[in-house]
């Protein structure tokens, strides 16, 4: 019997993927670099399945129908480069490499190139959902060599999550490192979700002074509302977990966060791009801040806390909070889609963010009620810009702004750090905000560095320079980039 995929890598996420392509009819071929981890499977929770153990590359290759399809769940980077180099010698033409990681995107934009020159196909695809996902269902975004999707589309549709009308939470993204890139982009959001999450933690914790109890009914309550979604249904779990003496678990735990890459990322290809990603920025800066705990410790003995108690109705700040977070959850994803439109025209991908928002429907870390809603905005404007423009997205903004500014001054006011929280009130102010203060900027720019202004009162493209002091002369920088 040979394998219809291969599988190298064989730490959890490997593990319980091929466990699911097992249940749905598909014979995988197992390997992983540490053999005895093969033996370990196979005699583990692989025993009486019809998963096919290799103990080294040619055997697994050995192992597999044509076309071959050999899945890499290793860690991403020169790890990769150095299986796909390993794997080319023992591969012949129409033969498919899929990298299942979290790659940097440039990094598959390479490999495409590189595999397709040898007569080869390379997927970029990124899979979330966690350990629970990649067993029973999770979120899957390929990319890469179009012609190598008709060869995997069978194996990842079934095995991915599926909406409430049974549609695969899996569909081709675009070419190169399109999937890879919508995953970052995916993880980006991730990263705004949690920290924006944490933040109406602490406003309740420290400025409500509530406890775990009552916190934990609160998340429990808000994901039966549009806050529906898994991180919320999960801190609500983690609320109510205890330790042997009764004790909240999660008050135990040292508050610095780790973080992996992804978020950096999604915030660098923002500053690349020119778009204003600016709560998910905050939310990567937040981990940051939060490594800082010996710092953190040290500057409030000088400075001592500034907390202080949120005073008021508890009932009608919790309202408040949760509009406050629905809100911003919003212009996270609005600013994540934004991304995706300007990467998409700039690599020519012609993303489907119909599409997108519907593989993030199910499986996912990020799935949650509304994703429905973005996926009804995109197919109702295919060229919508800022997602808070439809009609939807738009009401549930205009109805809880007030609210909103109300937890964002308190929040200032009483020295709780909600940077997530304020950052996306920001950004709505600034999009929603016709004329700027960047007239006197480029004022500025111009007087120090004669790098030119637009005029209100003249064609946009037409370049102006003023002689502020009167011995700066007429020569001018090069025109500014808007």
């Amino acid at each position: 019997m040979q394998g219809d995929i291969g599988v190298i890598g064989l730490a959890v996420m490997g593990q319980n993927l091929i466990l699911n392509m097992n249940d749905h009819g598909y014979t995988v071929v197992a390997y992983n670099r540490t053999t005895s981890k093969v033996d370990d499977f196979l005699a583990g929770s692989a025993k009486d399945t019809n998963i096919i153990g290799a103990y080294s590359l040619q055997e697994l290759i050995n192992n597999l129908k044509a076309p071959r399809r050999v899945m890499l769940m290793v860690k991403a980077g020169e790890v990769v480069d150095a299986f796909i180099e390993q794997l080319v010698p023992l591969l012949d033409a129409g033969d498919i490499i899929i990298d299942g990681g979290n790659s940097n995107y440039p990094d598959t934009n390479r490999r495409v190139k590189t595999l397709e020159s040898k007569g080869l196909y390379y997927i970029g695809t990124g899979v979330s959902g966690g350990e629970e996902g990649a067993r029973f269902g999770p979120s899957i975004m390929p990319g890469g060599s179009v012609a190598a999707w008709p060869a995997v589309k069978a194996i990842f549709q079934s095995i991915s999550a599926k909406t409430d009308s049974g549609e695969p939470c899996c569909d081709w993204v675009g070419k190169d490192g399109a999937g890879h890139f919508v995953k970052m982009v995916h993880n980006g959001i991730e990263y705004g979700d949690m920290q924006l999450i944490c933040e109406a933690y602490h406003f309740m914790q420290t400025g409500l002074g509530m406890s775990a109890d009552e916190m934990q009914a609160v998340f429990a309550n808000w994901n039966t509302t549009e806050l529906n979604s898994y991180l919320i249904e999960i801190t609500a779990d983690i609320m109510a977990y205890r330790d042997d003496k009764g004790e909240p678990v999660v008050e135990q735990i040292l508050d610095t966060a780790g973080q992996k890459g992804t978020g950096k990322w999604t915030a660098i290809n923002a500053l690349d791009f020119g778009i204003p990603l600016t709560l998910i920025s905050e939310a990567v800066f937040s981990r940051c801040l939060s490594a800082l705990k010996v710092h953190r410790v040290q500057a409030e003995t000088q400075f001592g806390s500034s907390t202080s108690t949120v005073h008021g109705d508890k009932a009608e700040w919790i309202d408040a909070l949760q509009q406050a977070l629905l809100a911003s959850k919003i212009i996270s994803y609005a600013q994540g889609f934004m991304l995706m439109r300007e990467a998409s025209d700039n690599n020519d991908w012609d993303l489907n963010y119909g599409n997108v928002a519907l593989m993030w429907r199910g499986g996912c870390i990020i799935r949650s009620a509304f994703l429905g809603n973005i996926r009804d905005a995109y197919e109702t404007d295919s060229e919508l810009t800022f997602l808070g423009s439809d009609d939807y997205f738009k009401a549930i903004l205009q109805r809880c702004l007030p609210a909103w500014r109300k937890v964002a001054a308190k929040a200032m006011e009483s020295g709780i750090p909600m940077p997530c929280t304020t950052s996306a009130l920001n950004f709505l102010h600034g999009f929603t905000t016709a004329r700027l203060p960047a007239n006197l900027l480029q004022a500025q720019r111009d007087y120090f560095g004669a790098h030119t202004y637009e005029r209100l009162d003249r064609p946009r493209g037409e370049f102006f320079h003023t002689n502020w002091t009167g011995t700066g002369g007429n020569t001018t920088s090069t025109i500014y980039d808007a």
